[in-house]
């Protein structure tokens, strides 16, 4: 995936543009990626702190612990809720569902939270917890 993919929210409310090349591309198995797409994981395009561009409406946050004792940002739509992206100390996790093409995962990481059925794919990096930072 290069660059200036675009995405947005469920009801096109808010749009944006990745202005980064994504610096890595997980599944996520935590729970908390888990309850927030409501899905057995969550898809993490991993960008710049300022790897974002706001091209339409005015996404709506609130902040979270972490695991770590951080605190996480969530944005989202204020119309009709859709995660858009979290961010860190040091990183955008831009919800690879709020984007119009997902690249493909190359890490499955929060394993040691993973649901029994879901199948891990051969040859990508896994880890038990949260993954080592560049």
């Amino acid at each position: 995936m290069s660059n200036e993919a675009e995405g947005g929210c469920q009801c096109g409310g808010v749009r944006f543009r990745l202005m980064a090349a994504p610096r890595r591309v997980y599944c996520c198995h935590c729970t908390e990626c888990r309850r927030q797409s409501a899905a057995a994981f969550g898809v993490s395009v991993i960008v710049p702190v300022d790897g974002v561009a706001v091209l339409q409406g005015q996404p709506k946050t609130w902040a979270r612990p972490t695991a770590s004792g951080g605190s996480l940002v969530c944005a989202f739509c204020p119309d009709c809720g859709s995660r858009l992206w979290h961010k860190a100390a040091d990183c955008l996790s831009v919800k690879g569902g709020a984007l119009d093409t997902v690249p493909e995962p190359t890490a499955h990481i929060w394993l040691g939270s993973k649901l029994d059925w879901v199948v891990i794919p051969e040859g990508v990096e896994r880890w038990d917890g949260e993954p080592d930072t560049e």
